[in-house]
């Protein structure tokens, strides 16, 4: 059984509109969003919209404001690299070149970890090809300042994608809060602050999204939030919106791909993550090679899992426009759960990534449905 492909419309409203929107009100008005003095944009990862309607009860001040035109999607893959980078760029995977959590590097003959595995060979303001919004902002005379964790301050990952923007750190989320609220209330002209709340995410991957330690993490935010809005001065706009979403994989929802002997033939490398597989072939592999372990997949997988080779998934907007330098880091063949379930290779010693509960990355509503939630001036 084989199902079949979904196509993404790259026009459609996505996580890449919505910095550019903030910019646009603070610059030239109009547009999306109402004229503003100053823009917030608070990023929880892993809150997805049906993860924030699943907990209601513990989100009274956010859940309330989820609606039908208060959602947005997140990036193909639905994944933190590819979905900050796509917020922060304006521009979808094709174009930005994170195109999902462990991608290939041609050059270096390896796959390499987009959020932590940036080295000489990868460096991150060449590998992320893009201008920021931020760089943007900056040059039409906007302050722009990213509010994280002190240890991302200095990662790869933060020169990739948040370059242009003073760090500040903030050790709890109402800390970060409280630093974006005392820059749009000191600040003379308009400003555009990115705050980013990690904790959500951590506690999903190592406990599920429906855990005790999870949902009381969501009521701390809500409340957090709920006090943070009522003291934004009123020319303040803020959004509040996620990377991607969760889906609560069990043990035995695990599925050990390389058990299968013709899933892994002629495989050179796996890259993705267990929602969303990427398989490299050599490099010199052509159409026919990748259709021949498509096709593999697909007698195997194809109940549970939709399966493209590389050109399908372009054909299928995944990644909206691709560039020709970023088409070989997407894999020959991509494999992206439909149902329940998360791909692992049991043949490396470390299999410690099975421990992890809370997954993503896939193409399901579950996954890329985020909220984007408008409050202070951009409140609905």
């Amino acid at each position: 059984m084989t199902t079949m492909l979904p196509t993404v419309d790259p026009e459609s409203r996505s996580l890449a509109g919505v910095l550019p929107d903030c910019l646009a009100s603070l610059t030239v008005g109009g547009g999306s969003l109402p004229r503003a003095d100053h823009a917030v944009v608070v990023l929880v990862d892993g809150l997805g919209a049906a993860n924030l309607r699943g907990a209601a009860a513990h989100a009274r001040f956010l859940a309330p404001r989820l609606g039908p035109r208060s959602t947005t999607t997140s990036a193909f893959p639905s994944t933190t690299a590819a979905g900050i980078a796509t917020l922060t760029t304006g521009a979808l995977p094709g174009r930005h070149g994170l195109v999902s959590y462990r991608a290939r590097d041609v050059a270096g003959d390896r796959v390499v970890n987009q959020l932590s595995g940036w080295d000489a060979g990868m460096v991150p303001e060449t590998w992320q090809r893009l201008p920021t919004v931020f760089e943007r902002a900056r040059a039409e005379g906007v302050t722009t300042t990213v509010i994280g964790q002190e240890r991302y301050r200095n990662s790869g990952f933060t020169r990739a994608v948040l370059r242009g923007a003073d760090y500040r750190a903030g050790r709890s989320m109402a800390d970060r809060l409280d630093a974006a609220r005392e820059i749009v209330s000191t600040t003379a002209g308009p400003t555009l602050s990115y705050v980013y709340v990690p904790e959500l995410d951590q506690a999903a991957h190592e406990y599920g999204w429906e855990s005790g330690r999870w949902t009381a993490l969501l009521e701390e935010l809500d409340g957090d939030l709920k006090r943070w809005s009522s003291r934004l001065p009123a020319s303040t706009g803020a959004l509040i919106t996620a990377d991607h979403g969760v889906i609560d994989v069990a043990p035995h929802q695990h599925v050990l791909f390389d058990q299968v002997p013709e899933l892994v033939a002629g495989v050179r490398h796996i890259g993705g993550e267990p929602r969303c597989l990427h398989l490299y072939l050599d490099a010199d592999a052509g159409p026919a090679d990748r259709e021949r372990l498509a096709e593999a997949w697909r007698a195997e997988e194809g109940g549970r899992a939709w399966i493209a080779t590389r050109e399908q998934a372009v054909d299928h907007g995944w990644y909206g426009e691709v560039d020709p330098e970023v088409l070989p880091r997407i894999g020959d063949v991509i494999v992206a759960a439909r149902k329940r379930i998360a791909y692992y290779d049991s043949r490396p010693a470390d299999q410690s990534a099975r421990g992890m509960i809370g997954q993503h990355g896939s193409l399901t509503d579950d996954e890329r449905r985020i909220p984007l939630l408008g409050l202070g001036r951009y409140e609905p």
